[in-house]
């Protein structure tokens, strides 16, 4: 298992960086599945079991273009608080939620985007690459 590292491989099937995410997922299955899609789809990926990983992680430098967050995370800290608290350490950070319980996000960070659970992690993907070419 992943335990927060980069899972990104340099390898020539990969295609061009196509960004890097930070997946906040406390389902480990589905923190696997949305981490090794997304790399195959060419994005650096780092992965958080929970917020308050995450959050350590981001203070201590790691950049990331995307934070890709559920919402009803284990532990105090939910998707939604995580998500504002990185964007005040990186104001122009793209954040997409995802939760299989809420449909709407109460406290969404401006700009941000709301994928349902379940989702097609391809999808998101592509989502998110069309997200970070925006941006760019």
């Amino acid at each position: 298992m992943f335990q927060g590292t980069t899972t990104a491989k340099a390898s020539a099937d990969h295609r061009a960086d196509a960004g890097r995410v930070l997946v906040v997922e406390d389902e480990a299955l589905i923190c696997v599945e949305t981490a090794e899609t997304l790399e195959h789809q060419g994005f650096v990926v780092h992965v958080a079991l929970s917020g308050e990983d995450a959050l350590r992680r981001l203070r201590g430098g790691l950049a990331i273009d995307i934070l890709f967050t559920d919402i009803n995370l284990a532990g105090p800290m939910t998707g939604e608080t995580l998500a504002e608290l990185a964007r005040a350490l990186k104001p122009d950070l793209t954040v997409v939620y995802t939760s299989g319980t809420v449909m709407t996000p109460s406290h969404c960070v401006a700009g941000s985007r709301f994928v349902p659970k379940p989702y097609n992690p391809e999808r998101v993907g592509r989502m998110l690459a069309e997200m970070t070419a925006a941006h760019a």
